[in-house]
């Protein structure tokens, strides 16, 4: 694999670090799982399916095209999943973005934090460009507050963008809610 230096980013209360062929069963079942599937696209098949998926993935993360990770808490307990994808100089899209029933307070804004840290920091990528399905009323709310301004929308989707410099801007006021949290 090529040595990106962003494996594992860790934040105050959580890590990121790249999926692996053995997280195939936690993945199915999240992807599976009609608590958290609602606004994803279908997964059908088995374990092994997703496994052969991962597999095949590792290419283009090796490629720097895409960059999957596992959410944990700092107790190592994973907690959910996000992806980057569609990586190019100019832009990077984020998304698959799942957080189970074993996140900490607060996992919602340190998963996004930690995103963006690798794509703007990492990276130096300039802006972030997603979609949010129209409905994910909690999902548009969240990158709402986070200042991501609507460019467009279709039937189904709504479509952001978020710039490096808004995210340099607001980033002290996060962290220092997020170490709020780890001390509280």
């Amino acid at each position: 694999m090529v040595n990106t230096g962003f494996e594992r980013v860790a934040g105050p209360n959580l890590v990121l670090r790249l999926i692996t062929p053995d997280d195939a069963g936690y993945v199915f079942g999240l992807r599976k799982d009609p608590a958290y599937n609602t606004h994803l696209s279908q997964v059908d098949g088995s374990v092994e399916d997703q496994r052969r998926w991962i597999e095949a993935y590792k290419s283009r993360e090796a490629e720097g095209r895409e960059l999957y990770y596992v959410i944990e808490r700092r107790d190592g307990v994973r907690c959910g999943l996000v992806r980057l994808y569609d990586i190019t100089d100019d832009s990077f899209t984020w998304g698959s973005w799942i957080l189970d029933n074993n996140k900490p307070t607060k996992a919602a804004l340190e998963s996004a934090m930690l995103i963006y840290e690798i794509a703007f920091e990492y990276l130096n990528i300039p802006k972030a460009v997603f979609e949010v399905r129209r409905g994910n009323e909690q999902a548009i709310a969240f990158h709402q507050r986070f200042k991501a301004t609507k460019t467009h929308e279709t039937k189904q989707d709504l479509f952001f963008e978020f710039p490096r410099v808004q995210f340099e801007a607001d980033k002290p006021g996060y962290l220092a809610i997020l170490e709020g949290e780890r001390r509280a």
